[in-house]
């Protein structure tokens, strides 16, 4: 069984960003979340593997980009609450590719997509392959719509940078009551605050895991709430119907775009061939990372 692994790269800079210290270059440029990022790279590329970690046969990084989406074309609200990132994250996230070039891992953008978009349709690509299993690591539980029985699964970073839970499908349903093909459904109905996405007001988690659950997706639940009378006057029923369109668009939104043009048509372009040792100790060296210096030291994946 080989692994590929689908990194979500503004997920783990923001994660990072926001669990370490301020650090700083020589040249006084901001590196705590460069520093986390390299870190988590080090322990995810170890070779030999560490204890009940797989190796990575493949890898590809997925970076948000700048521009507006067409989810903000859906909806101009979408992620509006959310503050301007400051400009020291700003700039490590630009340098992260550069970072990751470094790691000699693909990286992938694409203007009017999310990254989560491009994981999506990366898996969607690749999941049929034979005896291949797609991990995807991670700070945003969005991605959790993705996760297929034990063949994708997501690595989700929990505190910080060093402790992480794995999602396969039997994680998702314990956590949410449903499969993970229905969270889009399940945010139709229960919104999500941290995008923006409105739902139904009202209709919170619990009241909208069960009805996901009965009605397998929101067209069935307009289908047949429509189409029987006693239904509809169900107080929670009628509240879903009279907010249909903002149900559906709220699905809409929260769904991940599995058809992004991303440029890679054979999943051998994303092999994993190594790195070379001296120029990530040089490139550490720029950044004053010495204590990833000594445990670079310690690796054995080389070009």
């Amino acid at each position: 069984m080989k692994t590929l692994l689908l990194i979500d790269a503004n997920a783990l800079v923001h994660r990072a960003f926001h669990a370490l210290p301020p650090f700083t270059s020589s040249d006084n440029k901001p590196t705590g979340a460069l520093y986390g990022l390299a870190s988590i790279l080090i322990k995810i590329l170890s070779w030999p593997a560490l204890a009940g970690q797989e190796p990575v046969d493949f890898i590809a990084a997925l970076f948000d980009r700048p521009e507006p989406t067409f989810r903000e074309e859906l909806f101009k609200e979408y992620k509006i609450q959310r503050p301007k990132a400051p400009d020291e994250l700003i700039f490590q996230i630009k340098e992260a590719h550069a970072l990751f070039k470094h790691f000699n891992i693909k990286t992938f953008e694409i203007p009017g997509f999310e990254a989560d978009d491009l994981i999506g349709s990366l898996v969607k690509k690749f999941k049929n392959i034979p005896d291949l299993k797609i991990k995807i690591l991670t700070g945003d539980l969005d991605i959790l719509q993705l996760v297929d029985n034990e063949k994708v699964v997501a690595e989700f970073l929990k505190t910080g940078v060093s402790e992480t839970k794995i999602y396969d499908e039997k994680a998702v349903i314990e956590r949410y009551g449903i499969f993970p093909i229905q969270l889009p459904d399940f945010k139709g109905l229960a919104g999500d605050a941290s995008d923006n996405i409105p739902g139904v007001k009202g209709i919170g988690p619990k009241t909208a895991s069960p009805l996901i659950l009965k009605f397998k997706n929101l067209e069935n639940l307009f289908k047949e709430v429509e189409a029987n009378p006693a239904l509809v006057k169900e107080k929670t029923l009628k509240k879903i119907l009279d907010s249909k369109e903002q149900a559906l668009l709220s699905r809409d939104l929260a769904k991940i775009n599995c058809e992004a043009p991303i440029e890679a048509k054979d999943i051998k372009e994303l092999a994993f061939k190594g790195f070379s040792k001296e120029e990530l100790k040089n490139y550490f060296r720029d950044l004053g990372f010495k204590s990833l210096i000594k445990r670079i030291d310690t690796l054995q994946i080389v070009i």
